[in-house]
């Protein structure tokens, strides 16, 4: 949750160690823990591990490695492909007093298959993967190559092959044929069949020699070894020989989105489903409300921005007006999700961050705490909030149609621990009565208390130690998602939490494994995963989805990484920081506005002195313009088309513009998917733009009847205006003057995706239009002119 401010062997083998697949807990605060000599040093053939004594007075339990893959629960040794580095974790308990429990934690080195890394050395994508021997020689894929499906489990991997083949066409302009049966040279076979069962349900083969195998148990395995493959393919069609076999540490590879502070479109929030996928990345928290702070809407409730995104039947008037989803929409969501191995996590946030069902029903507002706290002691909050949740997971056909359910549970006031304790024991079980597994966000440390609280079938985000202490949780039992917010936590242009993460410190000194300052052995399955999250604190502030992405997109390709693959990372951060370059969002998803794959270099012109393929003319005709032809337009139907919706940060766009006196109010000039370029904006007369909801200016009226040289320049900190050569506004250092007590500011983003599909739409001409994928200094923008 974001807050206003910065938180800070078998028994056969050796009696004292049992092996046992059941969650535990360990941990102590206690920092001298008896010496436990090394494990020895694993032989090529042993089969498993065998544990060393434990000091007197102790025993040692085996909870599992961070490879299973290779060491699994029970101590059992599945030799990799080359040497590998495992992490064993053991607790060593007293056999005297059996609360008294240490975290051990052993590396050891398990043999491969084979002696080295082999010839053709491993491939970058990302997550990098686990296991690599290089073959000799690369395997090129061509149109005549066919998408070979294995005759068992045929519904499933035609599914899986569907998919693959679209994106493979989008990716490589190749289109290639689906059939059932053996692969021949060339081909990309796809089996459910592999013989290694160690793998787990996310692990795959990648096999390439003559042909393509992505061999797996399940569909999520078998879809991650063709996002190996769409990554290996994304900039050519020549892929090393070798073979690969991976799989992830963490079961929970996760990203949180506040989706009621700011409201993302259904398109943003599919295209983010492929983005995760593209990284491996299988856990999509939308966190459905939430609310603005108080003393930000002069400290007025009923002014407070709140919102709540799904269509509701029970309470209709709960549905943002905004912004919203239909349950149809959600549904599709899922299935979308579900074909692309990522799971949805909806979030209903209850009992605080509330304000969305107080302004509905009143009556269930904390007349102690504040209207975005719910009334604990109010009956009638039970029964709205029972009604709510059971319009999304009650019948035979529910809206949210995953396994899991996130119910919120978070920064209640402090005073009122026992029954916030009591709430949130309720409605686990309430939930779970309908047959769905539930998650928490971290809270029982800071609501102490004796209600007890259900564990079984819980996880926990636990983001703030304060809050709730991992190591405590661990004891009463939590399955654990590491959020910290200390080092995950993106609040966009808040000036508190990161605008932007720390890539390198996370890909350096990060794991889930840690949560805050505690550090849990690498292994430990009570740390399942973790997951990293973009909150809209400031709500009004301009941010666009683009900025939201901006901020998203590097981090998911480090925390991709480090969540699939712990502290084994292939490549030294700088090497990962300019080979991640290369690596884009995924066939067809391009929600960083690329134009090329090489940007920065990018430059086109349109001198519209003649016929353009490359443009659509619609009620568009040819005139004399500043330097030889223009496009003369005549109105709001007369448009020109051109091949790129939009271009994202860094950009430049150069034209000459001569439009006709007395133009209507709101008329455009650029229209794109995401935003629009107005000549006059709404009634200020002014040049402004318009995206996610929000209108801008730059404070300056073209002039009707004569060439006017204009130039808008693009960042992630802002937009600019030149007016025939010279800077005439700088959209950049503009703050929000709140009214509140401490007159806060904030900074207000103005920043914006230049749209490109159309031009036109009023009375006039344009004339040399210019697009560079960089934002030109001033000295070349007056230059230009």
């Amino acid at each position: 949750m974001s807050v206003l401010k910065l938180s800070h062997l078998s028994k056969t083998l050796l009696p004292a160690i049992l092996f046992l697949s059941e969650l535990g807990f360990a941990q102590t605060k206690n920092k001298t823990v008896p010496a436990v000599p090394e494990v020895r040093a694993i032989q090529r053939g042993d089969k498993r591990i065998v544990a060393p004594q434990a000091p007197e007075g102790y025993h040692l339990l085996f909870k599992g490695s961070d490879r299973s893959p290779i060491i699994d629960s029970t101590g059992a040794i599945n030799s990799p492909l080359v040497d590998s580095k495992v992490n064993l974790y053991f607790q060593l308990i007293s056999n005297q007093m059996d609360t008294l429990k240490y975290d051990v934690s052993k590396q050891v080195t398990v043999p491969g298959k084979f002696a080295g890394k082999g010839i053709n050395s491993q491939p970058f994508i990302i997550p990098a993967l686990r296991e690599w021997h290089g073959g000799q020689g690369n395997y090129v894929l061509t149109s005549s190559d066919r998408i070979v499906l294995h005759t068992a489990n045929r519904n499933v991997l035609q599914k899986v092959a569907a998919i693959l083949k679209r994106e493979i066409k989008e990716q490589t302009g190749l289109s290639l044929s689906i059939v059932t049966g053996k692969p021949e040279k060339g081909d990309i076979f796809l089996t459910l069949q592999e013989p290694d069962k160690s793998i787990g349900e996310e692990g795959y083969y990648f096999k390439v020699g003559e042909y393509v195998t992505i061999s797996s148990l399940k569909y999520e395995g078998l879809f991650w070894g063709t996002r190996t493959l769409l990554q290996l393919l994304e900039h050519q069609t020549s892929i090393p020989k070798g073979i690969a076999r991976d799989y992830p540490e963490f079961k929970v590879r996760g990203f949180v989105l506040d989706d009621g502070r700011k409201f993302f479109s259904l398109q943003f929030l599919r295209n983010y489903v492929k983005l995760m996928s593209y990284y491996k990345m299988n856990d999509f928290q939308i966190h459905l409300n939430d609310n603005g702070f108080k003393k930000y809407f002069n400290n007025s409730w009923d002014s407070t921005y709140s919102a709540f995104r799904l269509e509701n039947a029970t309470y209709p008037g709960l549905t943002a007006k905004d912004g919203s989803y239909t349950k149809k929409e959600f549904i599709q969501l899922q299935q979308l999700a579900n074909d692309y191995a990522v799971r949805i996590i909806p979030e209903i946030d209850v009992p605080a961050h509330a304000l969305a069902f107080t302004k509905v029903v009143p009556e269930t507002g904390s007349k102690l705490y504040g209207m975005d706290h719910l009334d604990l002691h109010n009956p009638l909050t039970y029964t709205v909030i029972e009604n709510i949740l059971k319009e999304y997971i009650g019948g035979d056909h529910p809206v949210f149609t995953g396994k899991e359910v996130h119910i919120g549970t978070d920064e209640y006031a402090k005073k009122d621990a026992e029954a916030f304790r009591a709430f949130t024991d309720h409605f686990i079980k309430y939930v779970q009565g309908f047959g769905k597994n539930v998650r928490v966000w971290g809270a029982l440390t800071h609501a102490a208390g004796t209600t007890p609280v259900t564990v079984k079938n819980v996880t926990m985000n636990t983001w703030y130690n304060g809050y709730a202490n991992p190591v405590d949780m661990k004891k009463l039992g939590y399955q654990q998602i590491s959020t910290p917010d200390g080092w995950l936590y993106i609040v966009p242009a808040a000036g508190y939490y990161y605008d932007y993460l720390d890539y390198k410190n996370i890909y350096d000194n990060w794991t889930p494994s840690m949560i805050g300052d505690v550090h849990f052995p690498p292994g430990d399955p009570t740390i399942i995963g973790g997951s990293f999250a973009e909150w809209n604190d400031i709500v009004g502030n301009g941010i666009s989805e683009k900025d939201v992405n901006d901020r998203v997109f590097p981090a998911m390709q480090v925390l991709s990484q480090k969540m699939w693959d712990g502290n084994h990372t292939e490549n030294a951060y700088p090497d990962f920081a300019v080979a991640s370059k290369h690596i884009g969002e995924g066939p067809a998803v391009n929600i960083r506005g690329r134009i090329s794959r090489t940007d920065s270099t990018f430059v086109t012109r349109f001198t519209f002195d003649k016929a353009d393929r490359r443009l659509q003319l619609q009620g568009v005709t040819y005139t004399k313009g500043i330097k030889g032809q223009a496009l003369a337009f005549s109105g709001d139907k007369s448009m020109a088309t051109l091949p790129y919706p939009e271009i994202g940060y860094n950009y430049t766009v150069s034209f000459w513009i001569n439009p006709a006196d007395n133009l209507s109010d709101d008329v455009t000039l650029f229209k794109g998917p995401n935003s629009v370029v107005k000549l006059k904006q709404g009634n200020t007369g002014k040049l402004g733009f318009s995206r996610d909801g929000y209108n801008f200016d730059f404070d300056y009226a073209v002039p009707g009847n004569v060439w006017t040289h204009v130039v808008i320049s693009g960042t992630n900190k802002g937009t600019s205006l030149y007016i025939n050569g010279q800077l005439q506004k700088k959209l950049y250092d503009d703050w929000i003057q709140f009214t509140d007590k401490e007159k806060t500011k904030m900074r207000k983003v103005e920043t914006l995706f230049f749209p490109l599909r159309e031009i036109g739409g009023f009375h006039g001409k344009i004339d040399e239009l210019q697009i560079w994928g960089r934002a030109l200094s001033d000295q070349e923008i007056a230059n230009d002119k």
